[in-house]
């Protein structure tokens, strides 16, 4: 009886198991399944190339941006839209993780968790995928990139619609280079690489905001102080530069000026627990989401870090970094008054029915700053447009924006952003542009986003 009973329980035993396996494998097909089906291991379906696609990617206007005609993958008949669209749409080899040709894979090829790849008629049926972004829009900003590598990002703060994601350098996927894989020279690097959400870039004074922040909120009398420029300061024996001499600065005028000597200063008086923890509320150290593909983080650490170090982090050198897709939503929640609206790329998913699988929605984000910062931050970055900048960059918009001019050493010129959004309850919109290795911010980023704003301006 007893061997009868420890055989019984060890049968028990097996069966709980196999269908606590079952279980999992079934709840990993149904969530799965569709990225299962179209592995690049699975030659029946994706053949030599790792993006198994029927279905049609489209822009928000219906442009299509890529298709399969013959059993081919095609994209847009415009070179400068396939480029321009490279790491949104994706590639058809699937080299580009962040496009939507890879990321939703498993929509475009057609599957369903009931017949898999298959339809009663024995052929596949992809669904088409529609994105909020302007391929017009991408278009522009691509032009006025030219050869320059950099980034651009913009989107409706208020519904939260991506309409703009271009990073350079680029290549064409309807007619990729033949040694794009196999180069040593390095004259591809960062071709696979979408720098509005896979990058971390010094960010120069556009880290200013942050130090503000943490000024407007630790600093009582922070209007009626004074700070003087005499072009330069020298803090623990080591040298904080500005471009000139500025005389007598308010912080108003500290921020419109970008002086490195005042916020550097600051920085310093505020100390290292403060910079940090603004910095956290901001939205650094940690990343962020486009349609669940993480963000890469905007870095600040100043742990151990001597006076001079601290002073030049908090003008957006030392250690710093900033990821575009990232400092747009900081623009995004300024903007809001407190929390930003998270961003989204694909308006629908419809399938071969015309039934919609899939529909985008503004969902709200966390708070990054508050209502009162937010509040003042928005006059202080209103006032860096109408005295520095020039609203000549940006008509009937009420843009509040600041510029950062960032070191990068080696030799090369600074990376240029700029940073900012509308005030314009009729033009609700969030930006962040980066150029890298130019001289003026206005001149290369400021032009960027003048156009971008200008031209979503009519579409927003």
């Amino acid at each position: 009886m007893r061997t009868t009973g420890t055989r019984s329980f060890i049968l028990y035993f097996l069966c709980i198991g196999f269908l606590g396996g079952l279980c999992v494998f079934l709840y990993g097909l149904f969530v799965n399944g569709g990225n299962w089906a179209v592995q690049p291991f699975n030659k029946h379906i994706s053949g030599e190339s790792s993006v198994s696609a029927e279905g049609r990617v489209l822009d928000r206007n219906g442009t299509v941006l890529a298709e399969t005609s013959n059993g081919k993958r095609v994209y847009n008949s415009d070179e400068t839209v396939r480029r321009a669209m490279l790491h949104a749409v994706g590639d058809t080899v699937g080299y580009i993780s962040t496009g939507v040709q890879y990321s939703f894979r498993a929509e475009l090829s057609g599957y369903n968790p009931v017949t898999g790849l298959a339809t009663p008629t024995g052929k596949t049926a992809g669904s088409d995928i529609r994105l909020t972004l302007d391929s017009s829009l991408c278009r522009l900003a691509r032009q006025k990139l030219g050869s320059r590598n950099g980034a651009a990002a913009l989107y409706n703060y208020k519904t939260g619609e991506l309409l703009c994601m271009v990073s350079t350098p680029d290549y064409d996927p309807a007619n990729p280079p033949k040694d794009l894989t196999t180069d040593k020279t390095g004259k591809y690097n960062g071709v696979f690489v979408n720098k509005v959400l896979s990058s971390s870039l010094t960010p120069g004074s556009i880290f200013k905001v942050v130090t503000s922040a943490a000024a407007i909120e630790k600093i009582p009398d922070l209007d009626e102080r004074t700070w003087n420029c005499s072009g330069s300061v020298t803090i623990n024996g080591n040298k904080i530069t500005d471009v000139r001499a500025y005389g007598k600065l308010s912080f108003k005028k500290a921020l419109a000026k970008s002086s490195n000597v005042a916020f550097s200063q600051i920085a310093i008086e505020l100390g290292a627990d403060e910079m940090t923890a603004m910095a956290n509320k901001m939205g650094f150290n940690r990343s962020f989401s486009l349609e669940g593909i993480p963000s890469a983080k905007s870095t600040y650490s100043v742990s151990g870090a001597q006076p001079q170090e601290l002073g030049w982090s908090g003008v957006g050198q030392f250690t710093d970094l900033a990821n575009p897709y990232h400092m747009m939503l900081l623009m995004g929640a300024i903007a809001n008054g407190r929390t930003y609206t998270q961003p989204y790329l694909i308006q629908n998913v419809s399938n071969s029915l015309g039934i919609h699988t899939k529909t985008g929605s503004a969902q709200t984000g966390e708070p990054l700053v508050s209502a009162e910062t937010a509040s003042k931050l928005t006059a202080y970055l209103r006032y860096n447009v109408t005295s520095e900048y020039g609203d000549s960059l940006f008509p009937g918009m009420k843009v509040c924006a600041k510029t950062g001019t960032a070191e990068v050493g080696n030799g090369k010129k600074p990376n240029c952003w700029m940073v900012g959004f509308s005030s314009d309850a009729k033009t609700p919109l969030a930006f962040a542009v980066v150029v890298e290795n130019e001289s003026s911010s206005i001149a290369s980023a400021g032009k960027l986003a003048s156009a971008l704003m200008q031209a979503a301006a009519k579409i927003s």
